[in-house]
C-alpha cells in the first residue's frame, strides 16, 4: 500500500489552503488563455462539403442547426469498424447532454467516416444523444484530422463559415463540462465578466442557467 501523510485537522486545512491558492492561480491562467483563444484569427472554410445524417444529405451550414457556433468532434468510427475507438467513446460519454451549450447559440456534434446506418446503430447501442454525421476522409484531412481524432470549432457569419480553433491529443482530455466547451468558442461563455472582443454577445452570469428541461424547445 502506498505511503501517505496523516496530520491534524489544522495542519490539513493549512496544506489545503496553500494548494487551493495554486488551483486559483491556474483557474485565472486558464481564463486568460480562453480570452486569448477568443482573439485568435479565423480562416474561411472553402469547398462544398457534404454529410449524411439520419434524414438525408446535409451541408456544413446545416450542421449548425440555425445557430452561430459549431463544435465538431471527429470521432474515429470507420466503416465496418471491428473495434470502435475506446478513447472516442470516453469523450462522447463525457460530453453527455449539451442542452446548456445549445442555449449559447452553439451546437456540439460528431462526424465519422463510417456510413450513417452504422453510426445510427452504434449511437443507439451507446445511448448517445449528440448529433452525429457521416463525413468524408477529404473533410477530415482538410480540417487537419488524418487517421485519428480531433476537434474543430467553427463560426457562421452571414453566409460564410470560418474555422476558429483546432485541438487533438490531450487537448480534448479536459473537455466535458458546459464551460469547458464554451471556452473553446469565439463567443466564450458569453457572460459579462469575461475578457472578450468588442461586440461579443454577453449576459449576466448565472441568470441564463436553467434545469435542462426548462429551456425552450429547439
Amino acid at each position: 500500500m502506498r505511503q501517505y501523510d496523516v496530520t491534524s485537522r489544522e495542519e490539513w486545512q493549512a496544506a489545503s489552503r496553500a494548494f487551493r491558492a495554486k488551483e486559483k492561480a491556474m483557474t485565472r491562467a486558464l481564463d486568460a488563455l480562453a480570452a486569448e483563444r477568443r482573439r485568435l484569427p479565423w480562416t474561411p472554410v472553402e469547398g462544398d462539403y457534404r454529410f449524411d445524417g439520419p434524414d438525408g444529405s446535409l451541408s456544413l451550414p446545416d450542421l449548425f442547426e440555425g445557430r452561430r457556433q459549431l463544435i465538431l468532434y471527429h470521432h474515429m468510427l470507420k466503416p465496418a469498424d471491428p473495434d470502435p475507438c475506446s478513447g472516442c467513446g470516453m469523450f462522447t460519454d463525457t460530453a453527455g447532454r449539451t442542452d446548456h451549450i445549445r442555449q449559447r447559440d452553439t451546437v456540439v456534434a460528431l462526424v465519422s467516416t463510417a456510413p450513417i446506418d452504422e453510426i445510427v446503430a452504434f449511437k443507439q447501442r451507446m445511448e448517445w444523444t449528440l448529433p452525429w454525421y457521416s463525413g468524408t476522409e477529404a473533410f477530415n484531412r482538410d480540417m487537419d484530422v488524418s487517421g485519428g481524432f480531433g476537434l474543430n470549432v467553427f463560426i457562421r457569419d452571414a453566409d460564410r463559415i470560418y474555422r476558429t480553433y483546432f485541438t487533438t491529443g490531450r487537448g480534448v482530455e479536459m473537455l466535458g463540462t458546459t464551460w469547458s466547451f464554451l471556452d473553446l468558442t469565439p463567443f466564450g461563455r458569453q457572460e459579462s465578466w469575461e475578457d472578450s472582443p468588442e461586440g461579443t454577445p454577453q449576459t449576466a452570469p448565472y441568470h441564463w442557467w436553467r434545469l435542462h428541461d426548462e429551456y425552450p424547445a429547439g
